[in-house]
């Protein structure tokens, strides 16, 4: 796939959409007040922006192979009112949904200054939300997100080292022949993290996926968590992957800086809320015994959005792979250290 093929471009996709988007507005009594608006196309969805007589709609449209969002933004909203997005309509068979405006991104707020402190109202609501989460696992699996879950990942990460096409051994930003060795013999060591990680007790539940500072939205007070299509179900703290990256994108640090007394000071308001299940020295071993994991998760959530894209676009995301998977073998070690 191509961008000159992405289907959100084909006249009839976007005649068929704006038809819904019309229909469902009129159903719930809003008017529509000027164009729809087509900011954003990538291989795996779409955003049109929507004006309107109660201000600004957001329709998203996401593929087929994660069209499990749909289904589960519903349900999280149905769930969590308060922090999920204000949903106008839903199309879970089409993968398509209408949403009222959330606000600013969290973004807005921290990277013009490089102040990470608007973060702490958000990261211990989604602790919260994590929590709330882990009775709703069972149900959340069967909408189709991937199962991450600590019992599977070793038997994903082995078949993972077979997909060679992925690793791009030896190919420029590939993975070197030596690392995917490192990586067979490591096998052993990543299930014994898992069940070690396990033994802590600590709930699965859903993890975001892409939990960083640009899915964040607020209004008003209001915490808006949105963009759901690389969700998986595993344990809780793999989300806190991501969460670091946008910190260091955020403060300029430099991959594998160690963290900031505010970083710091952010992780803690989150194991706060999990002291529920462990005191707070168990809590921050968990927590590194989690990176490599959430390393291996983000690899196999990448791996299976770059194997249904071809040509240019694949090309442009393929060295994510490898890439991450040098970054597990980084986290492995530091667990020893």
């Amino acid at each position: 796939m191509t961008i000159a093929q992405l289907r959100w471009h084909d006249p009839a996709w976007q005649k068929q959409a704006h038809a819904w988007i019309c229909a469902e507005a009129k159903r719930s009594s809003i008017k529509l007040t000027g164009e729809i608006e087509q900011p954003h196309a990538h291989a795996w969805s779409t955003m049109m922006r929507v004006p309107s007589s109660e201000g600004t709609l957001f329709f998203k449209a996401t593929a087929p192979e994660t069209i499990y969002e749909i289904a589960l933004t519903e349900k999280l909203a149905g769930w969590f009112p308060d922090c999920m997005p204000d949903l106008v309509a839903a199309d879970t068979a089409r993968g398509w949904m209408l949403m009222r405006d959330g606000g600013d991104q969290l973004r807005a707020s921290i990277r013009p200054t490089k102040d990470v402190k608007p973060w702490e109202p958000v990261i211990t609501r989604y602790a919260e939300l994590q929590i709330g989460l882990a009775e709703h696992a069972d149900e959340i699996l069967k909408l189709g997100i991937p199962d991450h879950r600590l019992a599977a990942l070793p038997a994903l990460y082995k078949e993972l080292l077979t997909d060679e096409a992925s690793l791009m051994l030896d190919q420029e930003k590939g993975l070197a022949c030596a690392d995917f060795h490192q990586l067979q013999n490591l096998s052993p060591r990543f299930e014994q993290i898992c069940a070690d990680l396990a033994a802590f007790g600590i709930p699965e539940s859903v993890n975001h996926g892409d939990f960083h500072d640009g899915n964040v939205l607020v209004k008003d007070g209001r915490i808006t968590f949105f963009d759901w299509g690389d969700a998986s179900v595993t344990h809780p703290f793999v989300s806190l992957r991501t969460f670091f990256v946008s910190m260091e994108i955020a403060l300029d640090l430099d991959d594998y800086a160690p963290a900031t007394p505010e970083m710091t000071a952010l992780l803690d308001h989150y194991l706060e809320r999990w002291e529920r299940f462990a005191d707070k020295e168990r809590l921050l071993t968990a927590y590194n015994l989690s990176r490599p994991v959430a390393s291996i998760v983000k690899t196999l959530a990448w791996r299976a959005t770059i194997s249904r894209l071809d040509g240019s676009l694949r090309e442009e995301y393929a060295w994510i792979v490898p890439e991450v998977l040098r970054e597990f073998m980084v986290y492995e070690k530091m667990i020893l250290e």
